[in-house]
């Protein structure tokens, strides 16, 4: 049996490509407009021209396409490369600052975490969203240990999980803004732990591409 392709996948270019890409643009209208609670098929279909059994064949569910959506999104974060860790740290805080200041950015993360309290498969999906960008970001920290500025057993995902976790308890918990104060904070603290070699150790550099460390 013919394995069924992952939510959203697509071959580049042509009809499934122009199918996804309309898609997309739709939900990201429709949560701007009204938010993840009065996202449907119906409505997505409707503003994209895809027929609704299209789309629930694809990403069988809102949930679906708004992790899909995320994941492209996310795309928008540049990864720092200025030849300083330090510098590229405050970039990359910066860059999620400023992506999470658009409220369509907020609303894309609100819903993902919403559908992936309820519903395990989601869950699996924004986790491998979230792991896959790390996975690229994580870029900023080898490259700082290539240069020696950082321990050569650091853990480049913990590092990364350090600067942005502040971003989402304030989002997601504390329910407040984002400011400058937070970004020079989170920035920093990652910087002054990773050069005292509080992400190195046992595990460190070992995870495998599904986040989860490796003997």
């Amino acid at each position: 049996m013919t394995e069924r392709p992952q939510h959203g996948s697509a071959r580049p270019g042509g009809r499934t490509a122009r199918t996804r890409a309309a898609v997309l643009a739709a939900a990201l209208h429709e949560l701007d407009e009204t938010g993840f609670g009065g996202l449907t098929l119906d409505k997505l279909a409707a503003r994209s021209g895809v027929h609704v059994s299209t789309i629930r064949r694809r990403w069988r569910s809102v949930e679906g396409v708004v992790v899909d959506l995320m994941a492209q999104h996310s795309k928008t974060i540049a990864t720092p490369d200025s030849g300083e860790f330090r510098r590229d740290l405050y970039e990359l805080a910066e860059a999620i600052a400023g992506f999470h200041a658009l409220p369509r950015s907020r609303n894309l993360v609100e819903a993902m975490v919403a559908a992936a309290a309820y519903d395990p498969h989601i869950a699996d999906l924004v986790r491998g969203a979230f792991v896959a960008r790390t996975e690229v970001v994580t870029q900023l920290v080898r490259r700082a240990v290539d240069r020696g500025e950082v321990p050569p057993d650091t853990d480049a995902y913990e590092v990364i999980a350090a600067l942005s976790a502040p971003f989402y308890y304030r989002l997601l918990i504390m329910r407040a803004d984002i400011d400058e104060r937070l970004v020079v904070a989170s920035a920093e603290a990652a910087y002054r732990a990773a050069l005292g070699g509080v992400f190195c150790g046992e595990g460190a550099g070992g995870r495998s591409g599904d986040g989860v460390v490796r003997d």
